[in-house]
């Protein structure tokens, strides 16, 4: 399956934050988030305007934002608690980021924090991590989450992707799980290629798009296979099909962890 266009990646900045705060829209925002406990909505909220407005910068000016609480200003989001002034800064911080994508075009150098990518790899990260983020709230809210399935699979490839890409929580180690995992989207319909095939080798893994007998198969609606990969939802929850090793699933889960 060709990747998602650039354009589209900008685009759904601000179509999946424009459906954020269609979520959150008159909610209590000092609510725990379930799937991110660390944080209540507001947090959640000033965190996803934050990294928006740490893209901006650092696209926008060329310079590299690797604090962004004290190099960005307006990052951590308006003073105060008032839900309008929220939503405004947050709707203002995709609009910029947005833009700022849109006139650097997908092949300009940027960094954020310790990475330094090209823009399409930056769109591409900030629309999915908006994609997750707003799966965050709708568990918070208990809302119904949907996500048009071709942005849905292109979430998993991009997390598969970074996720297999970072190096080792400690570097020379090759500890691990070893084995195969197969996601099977189970809406995906005939000839849809949702299906990947997850080799690990420590300390990283491989991936591919592919229909292969594998150590333990999870099966479930793409929107549910998401959710367990980002580990937002648990294998165990309805819905969701394990065969095979199931210790070998969790092992390899837990350490799907954006550092």
């Amino acid at each position: 399956m060709p990747p998602l266009p650039y354009d589209r990646f900008c685009d759904e900045v601000v179509t999946q934050t424009g459906l954020l705060r269609e979520l959150v829209a008159g909610a209590d925002l000092s609510v725990t988030v379930p799937t991110t406990p660390d944080w209540d909505l507001a947090q959640l909220l000033r965190h996803i305007g934050g990294n928006l407005r740490a893209l901006e910068t650092a696209v926008g000016t060329g310079a590299a934002v690797t604090e962004p609480e004290s190099q960005v200003p307006d990052h951590g989001g308006p003073a105060g608690d008032d839900p309008a002034a929220l939503d405004a800064w947050l709707a203002s911080s995709a609009a910029r980021a947005a833009e700022t994508l849109r006139r650097a075009g997908p092949e300009v150098q940027a960094q954020l924090w310790t990475v330094r990518w090209p823009t399409a790899l930056w769109a591409r990260r900030a629309a999915h991590d908006l994609v997750v983020h707003r799966a965050d709230a709708a568990g918070a809210v208990g809302a119904p989450y949907t996500v048009a399935p071709d942005l849905a699979a292109d979430a998993i490839d991009e997390f598969l992707d970074l996720l297999s890409n970072l190096p080792p929580a400690e570097p020379g180690s090759a500890d691990g799980p070893t084995g195969t995992v197969h996601l099977h989207a189970t809406d995906g319909g005939s000839g849809q290629g949702l299906e990947w095939l997850v080799e690990l080798a420590p300390p990283t893994f491989t991936w591919r798009r592919a229909h292969e007998r594998a150590d333990v198969a999870v099966r479930g609606p793409l929107l549910d296979l998401l959710r367990v990969v980002t580990r937002r939802l648990p294998p165990s929850a309805d819905g969701v099909e394990v065969l095979g090793d199931r210790a070998l699933l969790d092992a390899w889960l837990e350490r799907l962890v954006l550092r």
